[in-house]
């Protein structure tokens, strides 16, 4: 049965492929960018499956009329795509309170708002399914990306309590963490505008790495991370919260979950402390 998405972000990359391949499948589809003149010719594709909404996330009152808006045309929202983001490079030095602000206001406030304001309708309604789009950065962190690293992190926590809070409500809650793919994230970085010399020889190798993602043919496809979701979305079991997508994801995130027990032992050995027989229990699932 045809559900009723809304996804943010779809002027191109991830969100774009997305839209199409819902739509493509029979599902209806609000789809965001800031200006509708970006999603023409994704509606035109999909002649009534696609309902363009402009959407500035950063403005509480384009989140609450796209909401209306979608709810009102689709008759109602069955999935929440949080899509929608962008990325401010710079070292933590660099970045200014201001520039801080905004990234939080992209990453995280924006996509809580929205999370907030499909919730009552899908309450109302017994059911629904919110997608986070989080990425690597949520789990692992990358010089010069501190501030979307910390968006990505926060976004995954809030991700994590709000899964336990709606699960009782048959609301399902999926955090998705792409690996390397595609698109024009690289290329729209915006650059602190502060730079100190002395950062540069830890930080330029990185961002040359992710401007040229959008040309790397060894890069995932748009179309290989719009399928997954889908089949996430349509599977009957609600799954695990956290689904890294595409093989080099698993890769690294594997790499960091060992990372984390090493640094846990070697913290452990520093200490010196021996776990209590109630966390034994806890590792171990007796308490």
């Amino acid at each position: 049965m045809g559900r009723r998405w809304l996804v943010t972000g779809c002027s191109s990359g991830l969100g774009r492929a997305l839209a199409e391949a819902a739509a493509s499948a029979g599902h209806e589809v609000a789809v965001t960018a800031r200006s509708t003149a970006a999603l023409e010719e994704t509606a035109a594709r999909h002649p009534g499956r696609i309902v363009p909404i402009a959407l500035e996330l950063r403005d509480a009152a384009q989140c609450e009329e796209a909401v209306r808006d979608a709810t009102a045309r689709l008759g109602g929202i069955d999935v929440l795509v949080n899509n929608a983001g962008s990325g401010l490079f710079g070292a933590a030095e660099e970045v200014s309170d201001t520039e801080i602000r905004d990234q939080m206001e992209t990453l995280l406030i924006g996509p809580w708002r929205l999370v907030r304001l499909v919730l009552p309708g899908m309450r109302a309604q017994g059911h629904g399914h919110i997608v986070n789009v989080s990425s690597l950065a949520g789990r692992m962190a990358f010089p010069g990306l501190g501030a979307y690293v910390a968006g990505k992190f926060a976004l995954e926590g809030m991700s994590q309590a709000l899964a336990a809070e709606v699960a009782s409500l048959g609301i399902r809650v999926t955090v998705v963490e792409p690996g390397g793919f595609a698109t024009r994230y690289g290329t729209s970085l915006a650059r602190s505008a502060r730079r100190i010399p002395e950062y540069a020889a830890t930080t330029a190798g990185l961002l040359d790495g992710l401007r040229g993602m959008a040309d790397d043919a060894a890069m995932g496809r748009p179309e290989d991370f719009a399928a997954r979701v889908l089949a996430l979305v349509a599977s009957p079991d609600t799954g695990p919260l956290r689904v890294p997508i595409g093989e080099d994801a698993f890769l690294h995130l594997e790499a960091v979950e060992q990372a984390a027990r090493d640094e846990l032992a070697a913290a452990r050995a520093l200490t010196g402390k021996v776990p209590s027989p109630a966390v034994e229990g806890i590792a171990h699932g007796s308490v």
